[in-house]
């Protein structure tokens, strides 16, 4: 029987996140510390059967409906064409971020498995600066990958841009054209305080407002009706595609969120910015029942926050950076 996955202030959650992996090909100043990481040893990682074990939990026991892949870098994960044929058998609308280099090679072989969504990261299309940020000089890779992404046939393809003022929000109205280019959706991002190095502050956020303000100098664009979905969109009123900001600092959306995860080592987390975890790797591995990893699941999300508290006093970040949870 199937019931609804339900947080102690009504919200229902649909929306598992499943990092497959906390390694990256590349080092973002924002998700990684400039000295690298102490990566997980492989065997502490979920196999993909114990990812799929879960997933089929939250599936068929909580109606989850959509999955999204995410790392570090999923595609480092080596044969996840596996893992997403595995998923995709579960009927879900089987979604992953990724930053796009990789997608030349794999493109084609993870939309055969049943990959149907492709997010990819991209925070400059200038070589200097994209370089500055991802301390690797790729970014000719990662346009090849954007293309190689919508030629296999996934729909939509979204890039994603943390915007960061003083370092790329000069860029926003560059994004916007390229996205109507390309054909492909382009959803700004504030910047949140997930970031290793923790050097966050807020006068580094470039809100949803300030954003709008400046694309209106350029493009005509209308609303789009929201969803429980983390942007509020807006089309260009000639029908040349769509923008989406997602306004986690400056506009929370907490209230709509039905958004849980499932780290690369197999902690589940009820909100990004969560403080505790649930082990639910030991649950996999020491014989429990599926009914007992349901009901750890059930626990967990019957326990989530009202909301994650950006600029409030009392916020603490969480002890790990985005490249370890996953976006």
């Amino acid at each position: 029987m199937t019931t609804a996955l339900v947080d102690g202030f009504g919200r229902v959650h649909r929306d598992l996140r499943i990092s497959v992996t906390d390694r990256c090909n590349f080092r973002c100043a924002y998700c990684m510390p400039e000295e690298g990481m102490q990566w997980q040893r492989r065997e502490d990682l979920l196999t993909f059967e114990e990812i799929e074990r879960v997933a089929r939990i939250m599936v068929e026991r909580y109606g989850v409906d959509g999955i999204r892949l995410t790392g570090g870098e999923p595609t480092v994960r080596a044969k996840l064409p596996v893992l997403v044929e595995k998923l995709a058998a579960l009927g879900v609308d089987l979604a992953m971020t990724t930053n796009g280099v990789s997608m030349p090679l794999l493109a084609t072989d993870l939309k055969a498995a049943g990959l149907r969504r492709v997010n990819i990261s991209l925070d400059s299309l200038r070589a200097d600066r994209f370089e500055e940020l991802t301390r690797r000089d790729e970014l000719d890779r990662v346009l090849d990958g954007i293309d190689a992404a919508v030629a296999a046939g996934f729909e939509p393809v979204k890039v994603n841009v943390v915007v960061m003022k003083g370092i790329n929000d000069d860029e926003v109205v560059d994004f916007a054209h390229f996205g109507r280019e390309r054909g492909v959706t382009v959803r700004f991002i504030e910047f949140m305080p997930l970031d290793a190095d923790e050097v966050w502050n807020n006068d580094r956020v470039l809100t949803q407002d300030e954003i709008l303000a400046t694309l209106r100098t350029e493009f005509e664009l209308e609303p789009i009706p929201r969803t429980t979905a983390p942007a509020t969109r807006w089309r260009h009123a000639d029908g040349r595609g769509e923008i989406g900001v997602v306004a986690s600092v400056s506009q929370s959306f907490c209230d709509t969120c039905d958004r849980v995860r499932i780290t690369a080592d197999g902690q589940f987390r009820n909100c990004l910015f969560a403080t505790d975890e649930t082990d639910v790797r030991s649950l996999l591995r020491d014989g429990s029942s599926d009914d007992v990893v349901a009901d750890a699941l059930a626990r967990s999300v019957a326990s989530k926050w009202a909301g994650h508290q950006i600029n409030q006093v009392h916020f603490i970040r969480p002890r790990r950076s985005m490249s370890e949870i996953g976006g």
